[in-house]
């Protein structure tokens, strides 16, 4: 404990100006609940990449696909948990970022060195998917909802872009801080619960795919696709970054502590979480076994040339959810950059960011963003590399801070445990990314830089 308060003396010291908390857009307001941090972490946990998870199903098979899936599951969970009960595990101390918690734990150097990357390329990464995500399924849900009259004025994905960002852009200057984007968050929340469970009963309702087979034996002894499996399901479980962000916004008294308010929305989010993607992997895989594209997963093969075609309007009403969801989410991700970038603005001018340049900020990142995704529009073919550099910010660093600040006795069964778990959280990082790049250099990249399609 005396080595972790040093660290923190040392990081204050080491700052010029420390702005205030209420000046900064993650903890302006700490008047969140649980109810609040249920919506936040609902929206931020379920993404399109949940989609994918039958894929590993089809490399795993049911056996190995539903253990690896549980295990990601609890592991990911126990992190959050420490997380959660790392936020204020230093009196009079609250770690509402994830890089403060870095630098408490690891020192200044190491900590920033270890966690400022991650963070800005996963909130930043993430932001670009979404945007390459909710853009297509635009361009997805125009081309189904106006039929023909879609080919007669064209909208280019370039344009569909640049749509998603504006909407994304417009919300985010109506949400000044991250409790701001409560309701938001609900609305996405309601979003991305609804168009898993949509998918799973549909599947169940119209059953197996004509020819399908429940296990590639082609390619399940693969080592290679052994890897990428691992990957699609470690990938899945994303917000680990903003759950220290996310509890920032709750209040905190002696009687009752953040972490009161956080275990509670903890518990019912990923209950949820749980219900919507145990159904879909399995369901996905029971439904499309070998038959499901290997790029895309299942909303692919749901619009796609499967003999598996939905009625229009439920596919409408599928695509609408994914982009409302991919907005509302954007919301959140990206208040990691505008609280990064307004910290920087009033640590210099030593006054509360104006409303001019926080709006300069949105636009900025708004821009930014959407320069990579017009740039880079072949990054989801790169997701296992973009979410295996940072996995071990959710399943490796968790567990290797709680040492660091906690200090249990040298080599107790706690100390074992999350030494174990955070070396095999690195571990498996390094495992997502060399199984990421050896699939890419076996079947290559389709790179159309500055063409989206």
């Amino acid at each position: 404990m005396c080595a972790t308060r040093l660290n923190i003396t040392f990081y204050i010291f080491n700052l010029t100006y420390q702005p205030p908390d209420e000046w900064l857009p993650i903890t302006k307001s700490r008047r969140g609940n649980s109810w609040t941090a249920t919506f936040h972490l609902l929206s931020s946990g379920i993404g399109i990449q949940t989609l994918s998870l039958p894929i590993a199903f089809l490399y795993l098979g049911w056996f190995w696909g539903i253990v690896c899936l549980s295990v990601a599951f609890v592991w990911q969970l126990y992190t959050i948990g420490l997380l959660v009960s790392l936020h204020e595990s230093v009196p009079g101390t609250r770690f509402s970022r994830y890089l403060q918690l870095s630098i408490a734990a690891f020192g200044v150097k190491l900590g920033k060195v270890l966690a400022i990357f991650p963070i800005m390329y996963l909130s930043g990464g993430t932001c670009v998917m979404f945007i390459i995500t909710g853009g297509g399924a635009m361009k997805l849900f125009y081309q189904l909802l106006c039929g023909d009259c879609s080919s007669k004025h064209p909208l280019t994905t370039i344009e569909w872009f640049l749509v998603f960002i504006t909407m994304a852009i417009l919300l985010s200057l109506f949400c000044t801080n991250l409790h701001s984007v409560s309701l938001v968050s609900f609305l996405g929340a309601i979003m991305a619960v609804g168009y898993c469970t949509i998918l799973w009963i549909v599947f169940v309702a119209k059953g197996k795919v004509d020819g399908a087979a429940m296990y590639d034996s082609s390619e399940s002894g693969h080592v290679r696709s052994i890897f990428n499996a691992l990957g699609i399901i470690a990938v899945a479980f994303r917000g680990h970054n903003i759950v220290l962000e996310i509890q920032g916004t709750m209040p905190s008294t002696p009687n009752r502590s953040s972490s009161t308010f956080m275990l509670k929305g903890m518990v019912a989010s990923y209950l949820i979480i749980a219900l919507c993607f145990f159904p879909l992997a399995t369901v996905g895989y029971w439904a499309f076994g070998n038959k499901i594209p290997i790029n895309g997963g299942v909303l692919t093969a749901i619009s796609t040339t499967l003999n598996y075609h939905m009625s229009t309007p439920l596919l409408g009403i599928i695509y609408m959810q994914i982009i409302i969801s991919c907005v509302t989410a954007f919301q959140i991700y990206s208040m990691v950059f505008y609280d990064n970038l307004e910290r920087l603005y009033t640590s210099r001018a030593k006054h509360e960011c104006p409303k001019l340049i926080r709006m300069g900020i949105r636009i900025f990142f708004g821009g930014l963003t959407f320069l990579v995704s017009v740039a880079f529009p072949f990054l989801p073919s790169l997701a296992l590399i973009i979410g295996g550099i940072s996995l071990h910010l959710t399943f490796g660093y968790p567990c290797l801070m709680w040492i660091a600040i906690k200090r249990p006795p040298m080599k107790s069964a706690k100390w074992w445990l999350n030494f174990a778990l955070g070396s095999l959280g690195t571990a498996l990082s390094l495992l997502v990314v060399v199984g990421a790049v050896w699939n890419l250099v076996c079947r290559g990249l389709d790179a159309n830089f500055f063409h989206p399609r």
